[in-house]
């Protein structure tokens, strides 16, 4: 597990893309169906575009067709925060990766037909993949 990392604005600035940065550092969400993650297939693991600490198993991803990358469970309860979120006007459950506490995305109870009944929906360029060898 990757240890809880504190860095400051500079530092992710100079580390992230512009884009990478307003996601997973403000909380912003790129456009459903343009992310690089969510067609992808392969066995592996969904790690943390800052950090790299490990999120998901590729065995908990799952089609939800909500044009963002949906897991029905973290690879370890731990490996996520969960935290109230209501911007926008709405009551949310916002997903911060507990090694950086970057925004990750959120967490919904409509994963129907899964065995938790969680969609924790991502935001793809929050995201890393490594292919399982």
């Amino acid at each position: 597990m990757t240890e809880n990392q504190t860095k400051t604005d500079e530092q992710w600035r100079a580390e992230l893309s512009p884009e990478q940065y307003a996601v997973l550092r403000e909380a912003a969400t790129e456009r459903p169906w343009t992310g690089e993650l969510l067609d992808e297939a392969r066995a592996g693991v969904y790690t943390c575009a800052a950090c790299g600490a490990e999120l998901f198993k590729s065995g908990t991803k799952f089609d939800s067709a909500c044009g963002w990358p949906s897991f029905y469970e973290s690879v370890r309860p731990e490996a996520v925060t969960l935290t109230e979120d209501r911007s926008l006007g709405m009551v949310r459950t916002e997903v911060r990766c507990a090694a950086c506490d970057s925004h990750l995305g959120h967490v919904f109870d409509d994963g129907f037909g899964t065995p938790t009944g969680d969609r924790y929906c991502m935001n793809s360029i929050s995201l890393g993949f490594t292919p399982q060898s």
